[in-house]
């Protein structure tokens, strides 16, 4: 099976020094000198911003390995936007500028390892703008998230080639599963997720992960250890996204759902693809809302060449970051809110020919936002936004299935008893960490406990065991609990 590891590096563009440090030493100093080193393929993408940040700082070195990583072909990277803009939040004008730029940037500090033929969308936010673009700027594919291909989770079939309608544009779309099975370190070693994949590693399907590279060593210390093993197993053929272009595969033509990688299968049913980013009912959103368009607007008067602090200052602005740590749902930060907001304030105060009547409506908005993020926080509503938010996207297996009656009941104890042999023959191959995993996944489906799981038992289950086997079992234990039901369904206890 071909596989095609997909990371993402970013800090913010004014990333504190202290923190740029330890993410550097904890995950890009090792990373890289191991790209570097060793005959790896992977695809990589950097913004145009982090890059600065080596070079301020000192860490030219960075910059050498990527470039050495890059011209042996053990990397590839895509271009982007500089500053992690949200793209979707811009007009067309101005997504193709931060795309133009990160490219300047890039191509300055990796001279001829940077040659991208694909593009990573920020937060993989798709909106129907982009297609135009890239092909404008020579890009022949894109990443996105497979929910992307038409709106539901696990649909991609990863033996076929995508392609947007009235484009040349190729698409790749990251695999949810595999993704978060590593990210969420389920699977700490080469062998795990052998066993995890062995009934996709025959057949003549592709997987594409995508991942921040800051998981490796940073977010998860040692993790970087397990990636290293992974990128050198002989149980796969890793290749970098590009190289799956040389296939034959039958291609099929679709237009992307606007989203993210964060999108769910509700959000996009209520029709807030960008819910993370922009949630109608937020109020400190829609202040950030209203201050990115009042900055948009009139900076487009901006001479870039003759303005540089304003512009940059916008530029800065307009990166997902900040709008991201707003959402309360779950994550949540004062400094990066305020920091947004005041970075947009500055740019509008910093253009030319600005009314006072624009810079008083500015100043407004920039302390409603402080001040309603200091009242949510000090009145505790932060936690209850985030308490609301689990409980609309974790409802328990239990209730989903025991909850509903009828033949339902039956996947429960479908599920039940599939986890109970692959318990019980773990615990015979002495594999007793696995048998472990799916003692520990029956008890919290039992008590309700699975709304906290990174990583469903239920999809767990679904990688390991043949899918028509899955539905097989389904189907007895529904015409079981059919055969013996009366007409009042029992859901005591659900």
């Amino acid at each position: 099976m071909k596989w095609a590891n997909f990371l993402h590096v970013y800090q913010p563009a004014e990333q504190q020094k202290d923190i740029l440090e330890a993410v550097i030493a904890e995950s890009y100093r090792p990373l890289f000198k191991h790209f570097r080193d060793n005959d790896v393929r992977l695809t990589l993408n950097i913004n145009g911003s982090l890059l600065e940040l080596f070079d301020k700082y000192g860490h030219q070195d960075l910059i050498e390995m990527l470039k050495e990583a890059g011209l042996k072909g053990h990397i590839e990277f895509t271009g982007s936007a500089k500053y992690h803009s949200f793209l979707p939040f811009l007009d067309a004008e101005e997504i193709e500028r931060q795309i133009r730029i990160n490219d300047e940037t890039n191509k300055f500090y990796l001279g001829d390892a940077y040659k991208p033929k694909g593009f990573f969308p920020p937060e993989m936010a798709y909106t129907e703008l982009l297609p135009p673009i890239l092909e404008k700027l020579g890009f022949k594919w894109l990443i996105i998230d497979e929910i992307a291909f038409n709106g539901k989770p696990d649909a991609v079939d990863y033996t076929k080639f995508y392609k947007i309608k009235d484009s040349h544009l190729n698409v790749f779309f990251k695999e949810r599963k595999i993704t978060n099975v590593i990210m969420s370190a389920i699977a700490r070693s080469p062998k795990t997720l052998v066993q995890i994949l062995k009934n996709d590693i025959p057949t003549d399907k592709y997987l594409v992960t995508g991942m921040d590279g800051e998981t490796f060593g940073h977010h998860r210390p040692g993790m970087e250890l397990m990636l290293f093993d992974l990128l050198s197993s002989p149980d796969f053929d890793f290749v970098r996204i590009s190289d799956l272009l040389k296939d034959k595969r039958e291609t099929v033509e679709f237009r992307p759902v606007v989203s993210t990688w964060a999108t769910s299968q509700i959000d996009l049913e209520r029709d807030v693809p960008f819910l993370s980013w922009n949630d109608p009912t937020n109020e400190v959103h829609t202040m950030q809302h209203k201050l990115l368009a009042i900055a948009l607007k009139f900076g487009k008067n901006i001479d870039a060449k003759k303005d540089t602090h304003a512009r940059e200052l916008l530029d800065i602005g307009t990166a997902s970051d900040h709008f991201w740590w707003a959402s309360a749902k779950p994550w949540w930060s004062l400094e990066m809110i305020e920091d947004g907001a005041y970075k947009l304030m500055e740019a509008i105060r910093a253009m030319p020919n600005i009314t006072s009547e624009i810079l008083a409506e500015t100043g407004e908005l920039y302390e409603g936002i402080i001040s309603t993020a200091f009242n949510w926080q000090r009145t505790g509503k932060i936690h209850a936004m985030m308490r609301d938010r689990n409980t609309i996207v974790r409802i328990p297996f239990k209730d989903r299935t025991v909850g509903k009656g009828g033949a339902e009941v039956g996947v429960y104890y479908a599920f039940i008893d599939m986890m109970t042999q692959l318990e019980d023959k773990a615990r015979e191959k002495g594999e007793y960490e696995k048998a472990i995993l799916w003692r520990d996944a029956k008890f919290k489906l039992e008590h309700k406990l699975d709304i906290y799981d990174a990583v469903h038992a239920v999809d767990l289950l679904r990688i390991e065991i043949p899918n028509e086997e899955v539905e097989a079992t389904i189907k007895k234990y529904k015409e079981k609990y059919t055969s013996i039901r009366g007409g009042q369904p029992e859901q005591r206890g659900a």
